[in-house]
């Protein structure tokens, strides 16, 4: 058997947490099995369907890494089957058309209310066959009044459902269009899904839909419902919790492969690892080692990852999105990107910071920050500053070892330390008190540009 998987989100908001986590955690259980993934887009709901939240869901797939098969698949075009599948239901007497209003169905669930029953159809409509001509009607699944309904969970183990409890679902609404539960089924026995993984929110459904298989002769798949994030009090993650769209991590900073490493944790371990490329996860997951309760998320260990995968990148990977981020015009005599981004990689928890801190190596500051030069500017730095200019364009060759030898050179005639030229150094070429090692950040700049920024602020700061 080949294992075949599927994603089918529903375009009515934005791809979250958690459903980013749905979509990994079934996309890595296909290919570690060597299967297939399946991306489904259910907009069946015309009115709450947005062409802004699939695309948001196709991009985020995309950021994450998470190819799938074949070209995605619109609910929506597939209606000619559910429409099928319901005939099919209605011929064999599975099924039925009810007649019940609205005020109907109010009073039936008030007079339950009232005899201390739970509210749920009571099947009126089953034997009539006397329809009333020219009236709306749904259709409705004709479910079993007596015995249990199981399901197999990969991950929850084994749930009962008594078929009691269970009422007439309708299976199509009184505008001919298939309900959620009739059309997930007949896709997924089309597509041939082996295994549906989802969120433990869809367990309600799920014996509703095992019987829904079973009367249309298809084979069931096997379920993995997986538990809820909560937010870090213990709650559902909700937008207090900076629940956002997947791809708003991508413009706050964060590598996809961190971001796949912490979803993958969130619910799925392997002893007390950590850390996870996605080629570790693909070879390790499986969804026997996804707990059964509540996740919650984390910020500071997503942004501990993050740093770590920043850091441990190749600097040439993270170029298209640090100039991205930048959003400068970045010419060709200007310091190379990768060497940048390699003095700052050890320092950044995102990209954002990375970015931020590569800013001054292509933009030159106008202003200086007024603490760290009234800290670092006193009556003998402007002596050294001229001192090291002065030396500085008689060198033979400029490299981060030469400049760090003239540095130390200046300071040991004038009998200071190193960070009394350094740091007002430092200020100069940045604005601030913050950068790359110093002897780093000359060479990155070059010869011609560090001088120009020291004389310009020199000039700027004695005026001030």
């Amino acid at each position: 058997m080949t294992v075949r998987t599927r994603f089918a989100p529903s375009p009515t908001g934005m791809l979250h947490i958690g459903g980013a986590r749905t979509a990994l955690f079934s996309w890595l259980y296909a290919r570690h099995f060597g299967g297939e993934f399946v991306l489904r887009i259910e907009d069946t709901d015309k009115e709450r369907s947005t062409d802004e939240a699939t695309q948001v869901i196709l991009d985020g797939m995309k950021w994450l890494g998470l190819d799938w098969d074949g070209e995605p698949i619109y609910q929506g075009a597939r209606q000619a089957l559910h429409i099928a599948a319901v005939n099919k239901l209605l011929a064999e007497g599975k099924a039925y058309k009810c007649y019940c209003s609205r005020e109907d169905l109010d009073h039936m669930r008030e007079a339950q209310k009232l005899a201390g029953t739970k509210p749920m159809y009571d099947g009126r409509c089953r034997a009539c066959t006397d329809f009333p001509e020219d009236q709306p009607y749904v259709i409705r699944f004709k479910s079993a009044n007596e015995g249990e309904t199981w399901v197999r969970d990969m991950v929850l183990g084994d749930v009962c459902f008594p078929n009691a409890e269970l009422d007439d679902l309708i299976i199509m609404r009184s505008d001919g269009t298939p309900t959620y539960n009739l059309a997930v089924v007949v896709d997924d026995a089309d597509m041939e899904i082996t295994h549906v993984v989802r969120g433990s929110d869809h367990l309600n459904n799920t014996p509703r839909q095992i019987q829904l298989y079973e009367a249309l002769d298809l084979s069931v798949p096997k379920f993995a419902h997986i538990p809820l994030i909560h937010g870090p009090d213990g709650a559902k993650m909700s937008k207090r919790h900076g629940s956002v769209a997947i791809t708003e991590y991508r413009e706050q900073g964060y590598l996809p492969v961190a971001m796949v490493n912490y979803l993958a944790r969130l619910g799925w371990s392997h002893g007390d690892d950590e850390v996870f490329s996605v080629e570790q996860l693909t070879e390790l997951f499986d969804l026997s080692a996804v707990g059964k309760s509540a996740s919650r998320f984390d910020q500071a260990k997503l942004d501990w990852l993050n740093a770590h995968w920043i850091k441990e990148s190749k600097p040439d990977d993270l170029v298209a999105e640090v100039t991205r981020l930048l959003a400068v015009d970045i010419q060709g005599e200007q310091p190379n990107l990768v060497g940048v981004i390699a003095s700052l990689q050890e320092r950044s928890k995102n990209l954002i910071e990375l970015a931020g801190g590569a800013r001054f190596f292509y933009v030159a500051p106008v202003a200086y920050q007024e603490k760290a030069v009234k800290k670092n500017f006193k009556e003998g730095t402007w002596a050294l500053l001229e001192a090291f200019v002065q030396q500085a364009e008689a060198l033979p060759e400029w490299t981060a070892e030469s400049a760090h030898a003239l540095i130390e050179s200046v300071c040991e005639t004038a009998e200071v330390n190193m960070g009394k030229l350094a740091q007002p150094i430092r200020i100069l070429l940045s604005g601030g008190p913050v950068s790359p090692p110093i002897d780093v950040t000359l060479e990155l700049l070059g010869l011609d540009e560090t001088i120009k920024r020291i004389q310009v602020g020199m000039a700027a700061l004695r005026q001030g």
